[in-house]
Formats: C-alpha cells, structure tokens, sequence
C-alpha cells in the first residue's frame, strides 16, 4: 500500500506552485479540502481518460482534492487556467488522515476517471494486481477496493451531479478563506 499525501510537495513536474488547505464540513461530514494552484510546470501533463487524451496538467492549472472523513475515496478534481472543469479523479483508499499540514491517504492503487460529462472508466488495474502480486495488499484489501470502485461507478452512473455539488460547494469555501497553508 502506498502513503500519498496531499500536498504534492514531492511531485517534481512542479517547479512553481502554492498549496492551500482547510476542513470544511459538508452535510454532515468532514472533508479535507486541499488546492494545489499549478503556477509552473516542468512538462505539461496528458493523459488518456475515457479513451481521450487530456491535458491535466499545465502552468497555471489548479487541483481541487477532497479527502471526506466518511468515505474511502479522495477526489481531484483537475481545473484549466480559466477554471473550467477537466476531470474528476477519484482514488481508492484504505483510510484517510484529515491532518492540516500532514493530510495523506493509504491509496489501494484502482482509480475512477471522470469526465465533466460524467462518462467514466476504472483504472490502474495492473498496479492493483501487481501490488497484490507482490504483497503489497492483501486479498481482503484488493477485494475492498474493487468494491469501494464498484460502488462508487454505480453512484456516479446514478447521480454524477452530487459529486459536482461537492466539489463547487469546496472550492468556494476553500476560496473564500484565504486560508494559506503551504507555499513552495
């Protein structure tokens, strides 16, 4: 299992960046709101999501990421320069630390890929069973995460809008706050 945290302060692609951070609460819930503002990039970043390629990363793109207490999945979501919505990221995880300044996950390596539209596919297949393969997880671990991914596809093919909810509600909060946790 791999320890990831938020704050992408190892990512080398960044040579430019700030990292903002705050816990909100949210019907009910906390969640750990984290924005990583892109300021300049060593390479830009493209991906292939739904079988198009998309450019995820680039100087002064933003990454809005969502760590709720309640779930086991984070979620970025990855905005261009004019703020329009690029794709929604949603990591599989064993658990969640909601720790301002240390905020991290233990990542169980599958991934849901969404576009705005909400069509979406689940991803890094290899990594899980590589990890597995290797004794990085176990049965039960890899078992849980196909069922977290499972569920979570049958809730975003039911209602992808309350994910969108989510998210515009965060970056608004994180926003309005001003809150300034982490320069680099």
């Amino acid at each position: 299992m791999k320890i990831k945290y938020l704050n992408k302060k190892k990512w080398r692609r960044l040579l430019r960046s700030k990292y903002d951070e705050k816990i909100i609460s949210y019907q009910g819930s906390d969640i750990l709101v984290g924005i990583i503002y892109m300021y300049k990039v060593r390479d830009p970043l493209v991906v292939s999501v739904v079988g198009e390629d998309t450019l995820v990363a680039a100087n002064n793109y933003k990454w809005l990421q969502l760590m709720p207490a309640s779930t086991n999945y984070s979620i970025t979501v990855m905005y261009d320069e004019k703020w329009q919505e690029i794709q929604y990221y949603f990591d599989i995880n064993k658990s969640h630390t909601l720790e301002l300044g240390k905020a991290r996950r233990e990542d169980l390596y599958l991934d849901v890929l969404v576009l705005p539209d909400g069509r979406f596919e689940l991803v890094d297949e290899d990594d899980i069973k590589r990890a597995f393969k290797k004794g990085r997880i176990t049965a039960k671990e890899r078992d849980f995460a196909y069922k977290v991914a499972n569920d979570l596809m049958d809730d975003i093919a039911n209602d992808f809008s309350k994910y969108k909810a989510l998210a515009s509600y965060a970056l608004k909060e994180i926003k309005k706050s001003g809150h300034s946790n982490k320069n680099s």
